[in-house]
């Protein structure tokens, strides 16, 4: 069952708001960004979160940065955690390990699936140490099949599940969807599956294996394209665009995105845009005619536009056509409508300092979690994680003299 979830009277509760996974503990093997993230998400609910770095360290950490003492991916992706280094190819750091486990809820890793064996980490080994322990394992292709211990990351996942080919450059050729959109998607299944194994284990007391892979991320966030009917052609039509109407188009000063899908929303864009003639018109009530005749409005769309900046037109249009001046990630921390919802916040990093960075991804009126804190630098919570787990200063001593833990 879920560890017991302490009272916010006891001595460390009362210094923190309950989360939903306030009580659960979770073991973060996983590197660079799917499997962190995932995790993160999970210690914004409120789990405590440990983060095991190898010797080497998370290799996000040597992502390029132009922070100095740490990477900005790195600080974006493990806040809410704390951080220990364990060299588990160290039979006393193994050990180690072992313990930490045996009072566990979840385990997670981003290995391919040749490696939990031999590092002796696997879901059968973990399972009896704690027989109801939730193992999830994230790989690029899967566990089974000829791809299954290739390396797999966000792009290559991208380039193989034609993603890539609905991205053409004016030239046709395939692009790559920047912002590791797989592998923010998956983060976002990791935690969701793990969620559903704790509700499972609660119902029936079995922890189990959970797999996530990149390719089945990839797959499922294309499920409108991903449909072949019986009969159908290879070059049949599946993007899932709405005509040229829709979309970034250039203004008087700086560019903006209008969303012109609904009848509602077109004769309201033909109407601010003193072109009430192509609102009425019968040849374009339709998002499939507008799609089919974008060369022909156009051009009229583009002339209105130069009447007015982007942001001039975003007032102008507010609450009847969405839209939204394309804009830099800079202007989102300081944007009216981000710090009404309380989207960041101030975090510490020992090597940084402060930092503005994203909040919790979700609300929650009856138990909204601990308030966040910044990614830990490497092995800065190594002492205080063993403590906790039962070994002495003279213990932890020894285990660092052994190169078993930093």
């Amino acid at each position: 069952m879920v560890a017991e979830v302490r009272s916010l009277s006891d001595e460390e509760g009362a210094q923190q708001t309950a989360g939903t996974l306030t009580g659960v503990k979770v073991l973060d093997l996983s590197s660079y960004l799917a499997g962190p993230y995932g995790c993160t998400l999970l210690a914004d609910f409120g789990a405590d979160v440990i983060k095991i770095e190898s010797p080497q360290g998370d290799m996000m950490r040597n992502y390029p940065s132009t922070l100095e003492g740490e990477s900005r991916a790195f600080l974006g992706t493990n806040r809410n955690k704390r951080g220990i280094v364990l060299d588990l190819k160290n039979p006393d750091g193994l050990e180690a390990f072992y313990k930490m486990v045996s009072c566990t809820d979840i385990v997670v890793h981003n290995f391919r699936p040749s490696v939990p064996p031999r590092l002796g980490i696997e879901y059968d080994k973990l399972k009896t140490i704690k027989d109801d322990i939730i193992y999830c394992s994230v790989t690029g292709f899967g566990e089974t099949g000829p791809m299954k211990n290739n390396g797999g990351f966000d792009q290559v996942l991208q380039s193989m599940t034609g993603i890539c080919t609905f991205q053409p450059d004016l030239d046709g050729s395939p692009q790559l969807v920047l912002g590791s959109i797989v592998d923010y998607y998956t983060s976002a299944l990791l935690a969701y599956s793990v969620t559903s194994a704790l509700y499972h284990r609660e119902r029936t007391g079995q922890g189990q294996y959970v797999s996530c892979s990149l390719l089945r991320t990839a797959l499922t966030m294309q499920a409108g394209r991903f449909v072949w009917a019986q009969g159908e052609g290879r070059e049949v039509h599946r993007d899932l665009r709405s005509g040229r109407v829709t979309g970034i188009h250039p203004t008087k000063e700086g560019r903006l995105y209008i969303s012109a899908h609904s009848t509602h929303f077109w004769t309201a864009l033909c109407e601010l845009l003193g072109l009430d003639e192509l609102g009425a018109d019968a040849r374009y009530d339709t998002m499939k005619k507008r799609a089919v005749l974008a060369d022909e409005l156009l051009p009229a769309l583009h002339e209105a536009l130069k009447a007015h900046t982007a942001e001039e037109w975003e007032k102008i249009f507010s609450g009847r056509v969405p839209c939204s001046v394309v804009r830099p990630i800079e202007d989102m921390f300081d944007h009216p409508q981000v710090l009404a919802e309380n989207l960041v916040t101030t975090l510490e990093n020992k090597d940084v300092g402060a930092y503005r960075t994203m909040t919790k991804p979700v609300k929650f009126d009856r138990a909204p979690g601990p308030a966040p804190f910044g990614a830990p630098a490497v092995g800065q919570h190594s002492d205080e994680i063993l403590s906790e787990h039962g070994f002495s200063k003279v213990a932890i001593s020894q285990l660092r003299a052994k190169g078993a833990v930093l």
